[in-house]
């Protein structure tokens, strides 16, 4: 790797720090998750 192309990787490390980007994808929950599927188990309802 060159001097350059850790420079640049540092730089965008400081700066994604410093002023995140807002990426919806990466909080979007596709569905529900283990959680609420131990919830339903314990209390007896079904999922169909």
């Amino acid at each position: 790797m060159t001097i350059w192309n850790q420079f640049k990787g540092y730089a965008a490390a400081i700066r994604e720090f410093i002023a995140p980007t807002y990426r919806p994808e990466r909080h979007y929950m596709r569905g529900p998750g283990p959680a609420c599927a131990r919830r339903a188990h314990t209390l007896g309802v079904s999922a169909h």
